[in-house]
């Protein structure tokens, strides 16, 4: 059985949230498929004491402000809870459980299949899947002979997991130092990167400096074409981070050369003896559904400009790093790249629309 739509949104995060309300508010029927049992993206899945660098004010979709004091920095739970609340206000059809394997395009558009055996078809698509299923570990010399653990951020949940252990942090930005921070408490921790840490002052002046990002106009410009091997970000601090560093809990250290069985080597040629290693070096964009349509390039990338597809019209993304500013993947800035894309899509791709009120979203 196939479902007929006049837009199909791949990915149930804040990406594919935003792509839903914007392509929504323009009239048009769409599906949102999401591979997860609800529609809240990978925030599950984040470590437990992960906190927004940016204030609730800062932090919202478009149509539903962030609950709770606009200052305060919500915490992971609470975003899981306000994207929740968000679908739920959202007239689009949510399908959860509909993991995308495939997508094709024809004369009549895109036909979308998923692993329920169910297909759907529209003239537009967006994917929006992110890219958490996509860690990036960098290639190290001899880590595959490593004996301790070796794993990625995203498998990081808590410091339990490593109680008195020596754990060797990889990274410079936000997560790599949050991560390292909290594990100084209850382990012995060294953080490791190609470049030293940077900081940038939370509240400089005592504003947050997502204010004087948005005053300034540097937040939405469209710079994301520049950025195509953007620097390692600053790390947001209010004090708390430097401080740590500055004691040694952790101790930062120039990225090790090597890898052995019990150990790493550092670039002066001394070992020490390490438990864990825990790369905190971002990811790539996952989107493996449209690997046979031709719109990726060899390394996986899609092949876009600005989130529209340079390949097949009627084809979008959302949710890109760097995608057309510096905010184009965070809660704050998804809004904006969802607000256009939606613009350009359906003035490029046009079809006939329905009245909102001929088709609305079934209920989940």
């Amino acid at each position: 059985m196939t479902n007929e739509y006049e837009a199909l949104v791949v990915g149930g995060g804040q990406s594919g949230l935003a792509a839903g309300y914007h392509l929504r508010r323009r009239g048009s029927t769409v599906a949102l498929l999401e591979a997860g049992p609800e529609p809240t993206g990978s925030w599950p899945r984040y470590y437990d004491s992960l906190t927004l660098f940016s204030p609730a004010r800062y932090s919202s979709l478009p149509g539903l402000p962030f609950p709770g004091h606009p200052d305060h920095y919500p915490h992971r739970d609470e975003v899981i809870n306000y994207l929740r609340t968000y679908a739920d206000t959202l007239d689009i059809d949510i399908r959860t459980g509909h993991r995308v394997h495939s997508v094709d395009h024809g004369e009549h558009g895109f036909t979308v299949r998923t692993d329920t055996g169910a297909a759907f078809t529209a003239p537009r698509v967006i994917a929006a899947t992110g890219a958490f299923d996509s860690p990036h570990i960098p290639t190290v010399p001899g880590q595959d002979r490593f004996a301790g653990k070796l794993l990625h951020a995203s498998e990081y949940r808590s410091p339990d997991q490593f109680a008195g252990e020596h754990v060797i942090v990889v990274g410079a930005g936000n997560s790599a130092v949050q991560i390292a921070v909290e594990l100084a408490d209850t382990a012995t921790v060294t953080l490791a990167s190609r470049t030293p840490v940077k900081f940038a002052p939370q509240r400089p002046l005592g504003r947050d400096m997502h204010f004087w990002f948005t005053i300034t106009g540097i937040d939405a410009a469209p710079v994301g074409h520049l950025l195509r091997n953007p620097p390692t970000a600053p790390v947001f601090d209010s004090g708390r981070y430097r401080a740590a560093l500055d004691v040694g809990r952790p101790r930062a250290r120039p990225m090790f050369t090597s890898v052995e069985t019990d150990s790493v080597v550092w670039p002066d040629g001394t070992r020490t003896p390490v438990d864990a290693i825990v790369f905190a070096t971002g990811y790539t964009p996952h989107l493996p559904y449209l690997s046979a349509l031709g719109a990726l390039a060899v390394d996986g990338r899609p092949r876009h400009r600005g989130g529209l597809s340079t390949t097949h019209p009627g084809l979008g993304y959302l949710g890109l790093e760097f995608q057309r500013s510096l905010s184009s993947n965070s809660l704050r800035g998804v809004g904006r790249d969802a607000d256009r894309l939606a613009h350009h899509l359906i003035q490029r791709s046009p079809t006939a629309k329905t009245s909102p009120r001929q088709r609305r979203g079934s209920a989940r």
